[in-house]
């Protein structure tokens, strides 16, 4: 491509050059033939003013002083190389060297005499060109024309010419070979940073994705392609995270159950003696299957939405009617754990533009949370107000509260603060709930902060946008009500 490149480059360049080059040749032959006409002009000026043709027999005389240095140089240049004839072309005055270039024929001559404008041609004699313009005068009498030509050497200018064509070729392979080469440089230092990206796409591995281009602040086409680039191998890297986790997630959280199931089957296998033994069994690891059936759900539908594989359905949506309904749905609940539950709304409007089942799984998800770890005798409160152009949701509860190292850790995934107490319980959950909420308030551009107190309890804060822009994701609507409930 370097090659390639070089030579489209000299290619180029070398017409450029050629066609400047003739096109000033022509230019200069047109100014030195036009310089050479000027000259002649001038030279009849002379002629008119110091030529007559007096006397019956026509004689040619030249009223010039052969005393005067100037008259003599106007002489000079007049009788350089001229003609005189009369109207049928007979020879009557003429420079030395003009028979050299061949007398004017009688039917060129009778064509000057008739026409108003000088005719101008050009005639060579030894090698040299002369520029030669005709026109004529009266004589005394004015009673006939006379033919007169007068001409130039051309010698000077083919001289220029011929110098100017040689340095044009001396000049023009010289030009071209440091064409080449600074094509070559240029060309190389261009395609620098596609090597710089092909080396890099050697060198980039499943291990080593956190490599990137270093950017060059060119603002041109190939900045704009290490920029892509490093974008690309940034969506790679978080691809690969996102893989690496769920591969660590999966392996993870299904050893357990699968060992649990395996152990009580193997157990049944050798101990039971009944049906009903073998019956109770087989509930149990059903149980465990169905919890390992949930896991693998919720962690496809957590990746996908982490992935950007799903889009939000954003609706206009009252924010307030939907945290009041969520909140009543818990009455329950939190009525049978002996817990207190209340709801309230700040005065201001709360319609926007929102993904309804998304907002309703993460409410859900929140005070759902709350139930579960609040104690009996304790507290839920929900509020929901606007703050400029947010909506701010508040859940928080009395109950055991969050150590602060646990705290920067409670939206990972499986991530689970347990007691002694509960050490043993999967009642409480996957540990996947406050990733869902996280993804949601993400998805929907917004921020949530956690507040807690050890023995004291915990606050959660949700702030959404009333209007988030578009291109945020989202899972799809038919998720079961099932799934929310065991995430």
């Amino acid at each position: 491509m370097r090659f390639r490149l070089t030579v489209v480059y000299t290619a180029i360049f070398t017409v450029l050059l050629v066609g400047v080059t003739l096109v000033f040749r022509g230019e200069l032959t047109s100014s030195l033939t036009e310089q050479s006409r000027d000259d002649l002009n001038q030279t009849w000026a002379a002629v008119k003013g110091f030529l007559r043709i007096e006397g019956p027999e026509n004689h040619v005389i030249w009223y010039l002083y052969s005393d005067d240095p100037d008259d003599n140089q106007i002489k000079a240049r007049i009788q350089n190389t001229y003609l005189i004839t009369d109207e049928h072309g007979k020879p009557v005055e003429w420079s030395t060297n003009y028979p050299s270039l061949g007398y004017d024929s009688p039917a060129y001559v009778r064509k000057t005499l008739a026409s108003n404008i000088p005719l101008w041609r050009v005639k060579k004699a030894g090698g040299v060109s002369y520029l030669i313009r005709s026109s004529w005068v009266i004589n005394e009498n004015k009673d006939h024309k006379f033919y007169v030509a007068i001409g130039v050497s051309l010698a000077p200018n083919d001289r220029l010419l011929r110098s100017f064509n040689w340095l044009s070729i001396a000049l023009i392979p010289a030009v071209m070979i440091l064409g080449i080469a600074a094509g070559w440089i240029v060309a190389g230092r261009s395609l620098k940073p596609v090597m710089d990206i092909a080396a890099a796409a050697q060198r980039i591995s499943g291990s080593n994705l956190s490599l990137r281009i270093a950017e060059r602040k060119t603002r041109d086409e190939l900045e704009y392609l290490v920029e892509t680039f490093n974008d690309m191998i940034s969506r790679l890297e978080q691809n690969f995270i996102q893989v690496r986790q769920f591969s660590t997630d999966v392996s993870h959280e299904l050893r357990t159950p699968i060992t649990i199931i395996r152990g009580q089957l193997e157990v049944a296998l050798l101990t039971a003696q009944t049906a009903e033994q073998y019956r109770d069994a087989i509930v149990i690891a059903l149980g465990d299957v169905e919890r390992l059936s949930q896991i693998v759900r919720a962690l496809l539908l957590l990746s996908q939405a982490e992935t950007g594989q799903v889009v939000l359905q954003l609706q206009r949506l009252d924010l307030c009617e939907t945290a009041r309904n969520i909140t009543e749905q818990f009455e329950i609940p939190a009525e049978g754990a002996g817990i207190h539950i209340s709801f309230t709304a700040a005065g201001g409007n709360c319609v926007g533009e929102f993904d309804r089942v998304q907002i309703e799984r993460m409410l859900s998800n929140l005070i759902s949370n709350a139930v579960k770890f609040t104690p009996p005798g304790g507290e839920i409160r929900v509020s929901i107000g606007r703050v400029g152009d947010q909506a701010e949701i508040v859940v928080a509860d009395t109950g055991q509260g969050i150590a602060p190292e646990h705290l920067p850790h409670i939206f990972d995934r499986f991530y689970r603060v347990r007691g002694k107490e509960d050490q043993a319980s999967p009642e409480k959950g996957l540990g996947l709930g406050l990733s869902f909420v996280n993804w949601i308030v993400k998805a929907h551009q917004g921020t949530v902060d956690v507040r807690s107190t050890q023995g004291e309890g915990t606050a959660f804060t949700v702030r959404l946008p009333f209007r988030p822009q578009a291109g945020v994701s989202d899972v799809p609507e038919n998720t079961s009500a099932d799934l929310i409930k065991s995430v």
